[in-house]
């Protein structure tokens, strides 16, 4: 360190110890409050009496405890609740006192529902399958998608005028299952595919759900019409005719044509139905044509001279 950096530092010592020394006299020329008389009694002589203290607020619960400055209070505790306070006043609450709103009155069955209510009481209420999907060719017999079923070999004649060459067993038509598989041939099941479609659903509609299945009584059997003997062969033994004995809806109700074709509303879809099978079926017989066909619908493609034979 040079000289000259000496004495510039031994300088800055020096000036900073005036200016201490300075601001320590102001210090101690600023007036301090002196101590309360009351204060230094009570420090000098904590158990004097005499030392004042301040009183509690008017309306304070506090305790005014004197005890020497410096020494533990006694310990306080909240006074006891009074008996009553503690006490929990429990109500018993009956049925009989509570009011309840009044519960607004069902309105009175309409008058057309009743034979409906009725007919559902009495088949009772069941649950039917949804009807098979129709997507693609497999699965379906004679060309149609619409027709479910299975092909099966030729059927020889067991009798003359019975036999079944080219017959398919078929299990639904447009998504109405048959109660059980009916072997027809294919003209048959087209015929009886178009009628479902065109002529069952749309006289149904929509009543229970629509229709679900077909009660089949008869399909393909060797033997005479009506079951009489000496009579020709019916068209039963030659593959080309089906019996349909009731029609079931989605929510389990039976159509029957033995019950019901004589009813107000199931008679009339019973013989709607009847009436568009002439067309698709050559023969078309039901409760009026006899006594035979009082529980049945008999349909077959036999081929008429003179148009469909429908009664």
């Amino acid at each position: 360190m040079t000289a000259r950096a000496a004495l510039a530092l031994m300088a800055g010592l020096l000036m900073a110890g005036w200016a201490g020394a300075g601001l320590a006299q102001e210090l101690r020329a600023v007036p301090r409050p002196l101590p309360r008389p009351e204060l230094a009694r009570a420090m000098a002589n904590p158990a004097d009496p005499a030392v004042r203290r301040p009183k509690p607020r008017p309306g304070s619960t506090a305790l005014a405890v004197a005890a020497p400055l410096g020494a533990a209070l006694p310990g306080l505790r909240p006074r006891p609740r009074p008996v009553a306070a503690l006490r929990v006043e429990v109500v018993q609450v009956s049925s009989a006192t509570i009011a309840f709103a009044p519960m607004t009155p069902r309105p009175a069955p309409r008058p057309d529902n009743l034979p409906r209510r009725a007919a559902v009481a009495a088949a009772g209420f069941r649950t039917q399958p949804v009807p098979e999907a129709l997507t693609g060719r497999k699965g379906s017999v004679c060309g149609n998608a619409a027709i479910r079923g299975t092909t099966i070999p030729p059927i020889r004649a067991q009798v003359q005028g019975c036999g079944l060459q080219d017959g398919v067993m078929v299990t639904s038509v447009s998504g109405v299952r048959l109660s059980q598989p009916a072997t027809i041939d294919c003209a048959t099941a087209t015929a009886l595919n178009t009628w479902v479609e065109r002529g069952v659903k749309p006289a149904v509609g929509r009543l229970g759900g629509g229709v679900a299945a077909l009660q089949v009584a008869g399909h393909y059997t060797c033997r005479p019409r009506n079951n009489q003997r000496g009579a020709k062969v019916s068209e039963h033994g030659r593959g080309k005719a089906i019996d349909i004995s009731a029609i079931t809806l989605a929510n389990g109700v039976s159509i029957s044509v033995l019950k019901g074709w004589n009813e107000r509303q199931h008679g009339q879809i019973l013989k709607g139905v009847h009436k568009a099978a002439c067309g698709p079926f050559g023969t078309v017989l039901g409760p009026n044509a006899d006594g035979f066909h009082r529980d049945h619908l008999h349909l077959d493609t036999a081929a008429a001279r003179n148009g469909a034979y429908c009664r």
